[in-house]
């Protein structure tokens, strides 16, 4: 297997990552362009960024559409139409690397985007079981955008794309999923990781209550999501499926600790919508 470097431009989002950006960083020296996209960091993530071997860019949010993934793919001079979002407290593994190379083996297979599952690591503990991350994070962007949805004046807004995935320009295209895993380190500044949720929390009451989500390229999902929105049981449905049907229970007390933050997650969705929104 060749060890040239992958043809793809991986962009790292951030705004004080200093704790995490250099494991993020050494992760990604097999690909061909790397690039950290920085929010005004008061902290030292630029300079580490920059030694890393990164190249720095940075971004102010003008308040309007593109946020601020759309704007990498607009505005930056990428080497690559293949992209790659990492975020900083993700760390993308060498069975996922491998799998990545793989695929520009036969670029005449290629999909137009790939969902990529991200598996929560506590106190440096991978867990196995329960319900992962997942999003298209590995993608094309002559064939994939990120859509405009009407957020700007919700509670909770912010400046990157929210819980929603890019979506096809045309249609015709596949998206597909790829079986390895990254890591996302979860929990590790608990107060800084309740404070964003309870954002995103907001937010996504606002976009429930406008109905302004954008269609999910994957038809099913779409169905499902749809439907959970709607009913007063995601939260116990949502805990359910992760700590017993997927088994997150095998994972000890941080298959329950996860287990327990989504479901305080979707309840505070449902206390918004139904008492402040």
């Amino acid at each position: 297997m060749s060890e040239s470097k992958i043809p793809v431009s991986v962009i790292v989002v951030t705004k004080n990552e200093q704790v995490r950006i250099q494991s993020c960083l050494d992760a990604l020296r097999d690909f061909d362009e790397v690039l950290v996209v920085d929010s005004g960091s008061r902290d030292q993530t630029v300079a580490i960024a920059e030694q890393c071997g990164a190249q720095v860019i940075s971004f102010i949010w003008n308040g309007v559409y593109p946020k601020k993934r759309q704007w990498c793919l607009d505005m930056l001079t990428l080497k690559h139409d293949w992209v790659f979002f990492v975020d900083a407290d993700e760390i993308v593994t060498p069975e996922l690397i491998a799998e990545i190379r793989h695929l520009f083996f036969n670029p005449l297979l290629l999909c137009a985007g790939y969902f990529i599952t991200g598996r929560y690591r506590m106190n440096g503990r991978v867990l196995q079981f329960g319900l992962p991350n997942r999003k298209i994070a590995l993608f094309d962007r002559s064939k994939m955008m990120f859509p405009v949805v009407d957020d700007l004046d919700l509670s909770g807004m912010g400046e990157i794309e929210g819980h929603y995935q890019p979506v096809l320009k045309s249609a015709g295209f596949k998206i597909g999923t790829l079986k390895a895993w990254l890591w996302h380190d979860a929990m590790d500044d608990e107060r800084a990781w309740a404070f964003r949720h309870e954002k995103y929390a907001r937010w996504e009451a606002g976009m429930n209550k406008k109905n302004a989500w954008p269609v999910d390229p994957v038809k099913w999902r779409d169905l499902v999501k749809r439907s959970l929105r709607l009913s007063q049981f995601r939260a116990e449905f949502v805990f359910l499926t992760g700590f017993l049907l997927k088994s997150g229970f095998l994972d000890g007390k941080y298959g329950l600790k996860l287990a327990v933050s989504k479901y305080k997650y979707y309840k505070y969705i449902n206390y918004i919508t139904e008492n402040i929104v």
